[in-house]
């Protein structure tokens, strides 16, 4: 059984003292996990143009080509993994894109005005680009994410707007998922990053900035992370991180702590990330359900009248979340009597059911970022029903939605094949 995620590319970026691009790669190397096919950063040296290098396969091919980063001077960077979705794997369609004309497969300082990495998938993008094509743009490669970039230029020079309202008016014309990662030519030292249900956060630490899919790829600079709602945006400076609704108003947040270690995502003497975790599933299980109980007493996170009034449970997943909720079923029916029906996210999601308006759907994902299970808590909510989240990762977008969240102490889950949370 292995988890189902939909966003496997991975994002990082870096603004603050240190030479950006080996603390790219290191990050970059944190994420091979979630499976790419090609890799690229893009790294500024104060005012100087972008310089933008990508390559095919292993990250390794990528490290080479910089020297491990010694090679490619900077402090403020981006980088990506990618697999693809539109168009082939090649260098050509590797991240990072640029906005400028040119042929984008190699390597070398680039003059565009913007530059960016995307995760995600954008559906509309064939319409977007046959607008940029009447405007003069020409594309390299057969990507969605180019298309974006170079629609963030169009605003951007045409309007003479700011780079925040110029991807606020890109996202506004935009219809799919993405975690989107910018740099601009005249703003040097900042990143601008966005998203819609696709995994981003963002950490500081002595100074300086990080920027990742996941929460791994930063573990061994910072713990202090910022989680970037759904339709915000972020201004990224060197240990300082400004957030804006699409409205363009700045939004206030509070970082939040990353309480498990550096070497909980490290193999630690294991040959593979999967046989660590298959050792670890004892004392996680002790973990999780101490962090329950309460001098004796198990406590759970919906408040006891709320539960004294449930006449159904949904239980809603994916892949093995969805198979652990088929097993939890019976426990739960056993032991309460209530009517308890396990879903399959997407079955949940787009077929008409008549739903309980005294029922209490679960939703069970590792990440917290199945797409199929947000858009089934969504759901949920938009009809009345109140909503329980059981995940893994503190400040996902699954447990900041629900009414009420319970957390598996697993730590992190590296290996594809799901064993410390199931």
């Amino acid at each position: 059984m292995v988890t189902e995620e939909l966003f496997m590319c991975g994002i990082v970026g870096f603004v603050g003292h240190h030479q950006a691009a080996p603390i790219l790669l290191s990050a970059l190397s944190k994420l091979e996990y979630r499976g790419y096919d090609s890799s690229g950063v893009a790294v500024r040296d104060g005012e100087k143009p972008a310089e933008v290098v990508k390559a095919t396969g292993k990250l390794i091919n990528l490290s080479q080509k910089i020297d491990g980063g010694n090679a490619l001077p900077g402090s403020c960077g981006i980088g990506h993994t990618r697999w693809a979705t539109h168009g082939e794997p090649s260098a050509t369609n590797a991240h990072p894109h640029v906005s400028g004309n040119c042929s984008g497969s190699g390597s070398g300082p680039v003059e565009s005005a913007v530059v960016g990495v995307h995760n995600g998938i954008i559906e509309n993008y064939q319409e977007l680009k046959d607008k940029l094509l009447k405007h003069d743009y020409r594309f390299y490669s057969n990507t969605d994410t180019e298309v974006v970039i170079k629609l963030i230029d169009y605003y951007y020079n045409k309007y003479n707007m700011g780079p925040i309202d110029a991807i606020n008016r890109t996202l506004v014309r935009v219809r799919g998922t993405y975690a989107l990662e910018v740099m601009f030519k005249d703003y040097p030292d900042e990143i601008y990053v966005a998203r819609k249900d696709a995994p981003i956060i963002i950490g500081t630490s002595g100074g300086e900035s990080y920027i990742a899919s996941d929460v791994p790829a930063i573990l061994s600079y910072t713990r202090q992370v910022y989680y970037i709602d759904n339709l915000e945006l972020a201004r990224i400076q060197a240990g300082e991180v400004h957030f804006y609704d699409l409205n363009g108003d700045e939004v206030v947040k509070e970082a939040a702590q990353i309480e498990f270690s550096a070497e909980a995502a490290e193999k630690n003497g294991y040959e593979h990330f999967m046989m660590k975790e298959i050792h670890e599933q004892p004392r996680v299980v002790r973990d999780t359900l101490h962090s329950a109980v309460k001098e004796g007493r198990l406590e759970l996170s919906v408040p006891d009248e709320l539960l004294s009034e449930v006449e159904q449970i949904y239980v809603v997943a994916c892949g093995s979340a969805y198979h652990a909720g088929m097993v939890g079923q019976y426990v739960i029916e056993r032991l309460s009597g209530v009517q308890v029906r396990t879903e399959l996210a997407s079955e949940f999601r787009y077929r008409k059911m008549k739903l309980n308006e005294k029922g209490l759907v679960i939703v069970i994902s590792q990440s917290g970022e199945t797409a199929d299970s947000l858009a089934a808590l969504r759901i949920a909510k938009e009809k009345g029903l109140k909503t329980l989240a059981i995940v893994n990762v503190i400040g996902s977008s699954i447990a900041r939605e629900a009414d009420y969240v319970m957390y598996t102490v697993a730590g992190p889950e590296i290996s594809v094949a799901t064993t410390k949370a199931y």
